[in-house]
Formats: C-alpha cells, structure tokens, sequence
C-alpha cells in the first residue's frame, strides 16, 4: 500500500468549486486549501503506478493549473526498514516525568549521555 500528498493548484475564483470536484471523485482525499487556490489532497494505490494513474486523472481536470506529487509513503518499504533497525533500550531519563522538556539539551545522540540538569 502506498499513499502521497498532491498540491493542486487552481485559480483562486475556482478554488471551492474545484475542491467540491475533488471531494466527489473517487481519486483522492481531500484535506485543505487556502484562498490562493491551493489544495492538498492525498491518493492511494497498491504502487506507485496506480498512484501515478490517479495523479494524471487529476492534472487532466478541467480547472487545475497543476498537480504535482509531494511525499509518497510506502508501507512495505517502512517494513523492510524497520526490520533493519539496530533497536536498542530506552535511556531511563527519556521516560522521566520529572524531566521537564525544555531542560534537556540536544546533542546529536540521547543514547549515550544523560543531557539534562536539575
């Protein structure tokens, strides 16, 4: 399974009408869109090729500028690198309720220092 963000752009007198399009198709999801004529909306598909297919269907809309693909996620790729994870313990002070957040100082590595004074 796959799923990407679009950016569709449209005119800004045609942004509602253009989003009520995209809501009763069944390519996408709609999510928001701005006064300018900016939409974001979210596809589906088993690969990217379906994906693709869908993203054309949308471009070929009367009354889109354009549409273009902005982050795509792939759950069997996640899978594969997640098994590929050196998973290791939890330093104990990360699960601290007595550590306040803006008391920890950030140096690249949690694992191996403690990074907080009281």
């Amino acid at each position: 399974m796959t799923i990407s963000s679009i950016i569709v752009q449209t005119t800004a007198e045609k942004v509602e009408q253009i989003v009520e399009m995209l809501k009763k198709s069944e390519l996408c999801e709609y999510h928001l869109h701005d006064e300018k004529g900016r939409i974001i909306i979210t596809v589906e598909g088993e690969n990217t090729g379906q994906e693709m297919e869908k993203l054309s269907q949308i471009q070929q809309l009367e009354g889109i500028l354009s549409a273009e693909m902005h982050y795509s996620y792939n759950e069997d790729e996640l899978d594969q690198m997640r098994d590929n994870l050196e998973i290791s313990e939890i330093p104990e002070w990360l699960n601290d309720e007595n550590v306040k957040a803006e008391e920890i100082e950030y140096h690249g590595d949690l694992k191996k220092k403690k990074r907080y004074s009281f």
